[in-house]
């Protein structure tokens, strides 16, 4: 079988390795841990268990190879009573003669099966007879029986006389020890880890156009030193978009003035040829500066509310009826999300105004997503916009004029204040293909 090269190796440890901060960073902590809880638990039983009870089996199997070279040296009762008590006193072994007895034919060995090896290696060294053991049947006890003429020799010990007992003491201080430690570790890494997710929260919330009013910088001092630093980019950020915002309503006020006065001034003139003509341009100059100041705003400062979709969908709906077009609805009943209303509005709006300028068919619908987000779909029957020009007919001020009739009162910031808008939620707006033949723009937003 061929081997996989070591970077196979290394991108399927990879995918399986924790993805998230917390899981790494308890891993860090854990794995070492638990490999030096099994390292030192090998190298306890390996080196210092099997060695005390492989000296323990071998001074039992002396003291029951001398009962029994003792019996053999003189068979009878009495001398039986004098090795008993002899063994009884200083070996703590209980010796019985079992008269015309055999060896048991069955063998019942433990679950590991370590103290059997070892009792049994050192019973063979020291015993030339028979020999017959259960280290099982009493949880105390020891049973050892050896083959003598006229019957079995049979040696009850204590199980501290063949095994180290005390082992799984050591385990357990040794677990104990472990799980405390893994505790604490894990207190620490979960207050690192939450600073990093708050200020990530943050940061999610801040894009969008939410403020986390109690969020401070804690934690560790490279997680403040961020979290200061984000606290200092949100407030430049706030503070260049209100002045920019100042700046366009000031211009946008003083804009209006004299556009107020060339309309008043051209209502008082006598008629004459071109005053339609000046009254539309009036009109579009207005036009433009409402986008522009919606452009530059983006309705940041709005509360998210549930607002019900079906009632926003036929609202777009009707305003779109007013440009020509036919449109359809198609969305549940019943379907509320979390939205900013007025600025999600003037997406869909922008959006169901320019399918329905380029398009004869409208179709707006809405759907929940497995996911716990939401969909919403503008299609039209218009020319569409090629592939490759997707991206930009996003960007501000691009018209498309190659591919999509030019609106007379736009500015080509339709999309781009739509998309504004999406991703203020959190979502976004992509274009297709529509089965109408037109233009597909899906809104989708998080749950």
């Amino acid at each position: 079988m061929r081997l996989l090269p070591f970077n196979v190796w290394a991108r399927m440890i990879k995918r399986r390795l924790p993805s998230s901060l917390w899981g790494r960073s308890l891993l860090i902590i854990v794995l070492p841990v638990l490999i030096m809880q099994g390292a030192v638990t090998w190298a306890f039983f390996d080196a210092h268990w099997q060695a005390v009870t492989a000296r323990l089996s071998e001074g039992l199997a002396g003291d029951v190879a001398w009962a029994a070279e003792s019996y053999r040296d003189q068979p009878t009762p009495q001398n039986l009573t004098v090795i008993a008590d002899r063994a009884e006193r200083s070996m703590q072994l209980s010796i019985a003669f079992q008269e015309g007895a055999v060896l048991p034919k069955e063998q019942r060995r433990g679950a590991l099966g370590v103290v059997d090896r070892t009792l049994e290696k050192a019973l063979a060294s020291r015993l030339d007879q028979p020999f017959w053991y259960d280290t099982t049947r009493y949880p105390a006890y020891v049973d050892i029986r050896v083959q003598e003429p006229g019957g079995v020799l049979r040696v009850i010990a204590p199980r501290e006389r063949a095994v180290a007992t005390q082992a799984h003491i050591f385990v357990l201080w040794l677990t104990v020890a472990t799980v405390l430690l893994l505790g604490v570790a894990v207190l620490f890494i979960r207050n690192q880890v939450r600073a990093i997710e708050r200020l990530a929260d943050a940061a999610e919330a801040f894009g969008r156009g939410e403020t986390v009013p109690r969020f401070k910088p804690h934690g560790a001092r490279e997680v403040r030193a961020a979290a200061s630093a984000f606290l200092d980019m949100r407030a430049r950020i706030q503070r260049h978009i209100e002045q920019r915002t100042a700046l366009l309503a000031s211009v946008s006020h003083d804009l209006r003035t004299p556009l107020t006065r060339l309309r008043l001034e051209l209502a008082l003139a006598p008629p004459f040829k071109r005053a339609e003509a000046m009254k539309g341009d009036l009109d579009e100059m207005e036009h433009m500066i409402d986008e522009y100041l919606a452009f530059a705003r983006g309705e940041a400062g709005e509360a998210i509310q549930a607002v019900s979709v079906p009632e926003m969908l036929r609202r777009a709906a009707q305003d779109a009826r007013r440009a020509g077009a036919e449109v359809t609805v198609e969305t549940p009943d019943e379907l509320d999300a979390q939205l900013r209303p007025l600025a999600f509005r003037r997406a869909l709006n922008n959006l169901a105004g320019n399918a329905a300028v380029h398009g004869e068919h409208v179709r707006l619908s809405a759907r929940p997503l497995p996911s716990g987000g939401l969909e919403i779909a503008v299609e039209d029957d218009g020319p569409g916009i090629p592939e490759d020009m997707h991206e930009e007919a996003f960007r501000p001020f691009s018209r498309l004029d190659a591919s999509r009739n030019q609106n007379s009162k736009g500015v080509g910031l339709g999309l781009a204040i739509a998309r504004d808008v999406a991703r203020g939620h959190g979502g976004d707006i992509t274009l297709s293909r529509s089965d109408l033949g037109g233009l597909k723009a899906s809104i989708r937003l998080p749950g």
